[in-house]
């Protein structure tokens, strides 16, 4: 399973048409994936809430897709951190 990966915060509407559009990419080649922009979390949530979730959904998958901006998002960076230590295969939007 893959994980996507980007920058939402200062985007509009959280960047989730990137997110939505690499999910259906990787769909059409047959990649199940875990898209952190369907999360669906309280009104009023924080930036460690969606985290908290984030790093749950990373943690069912074995691969992980970093869409094109992902160095300057702090949450992303994590993200490729943490799949980095694990072992995780890592594929980018750009290559």
């Amino acid at each position: 399973m893959t994980y996507i990966s980007g920058p939402m915060t200062g985007y509009t509407n959280f960047n989730k048409e990137a997110f939505l559009a690499a999910e259906l990419e990787l769909n059409k080649k047959g990649v199940f994936c875990v898209n952190p922009a369907r999360a669906e979390l309280p009104s009023g949530s924080s930036w460690l809430d969606y985290m908290r979730e984030d790093i749950k959904g990373l943690m069912d998958c074995d691969t992980i897709y970093m869409l094109d901006g992902w160095q300057n998002s702090k949450g992303a960076s994590l993200e490729y951190s943490i799949a980095v230590i694990l072992g995780y295969k890592i594929d980018y939007q750009s290559e």
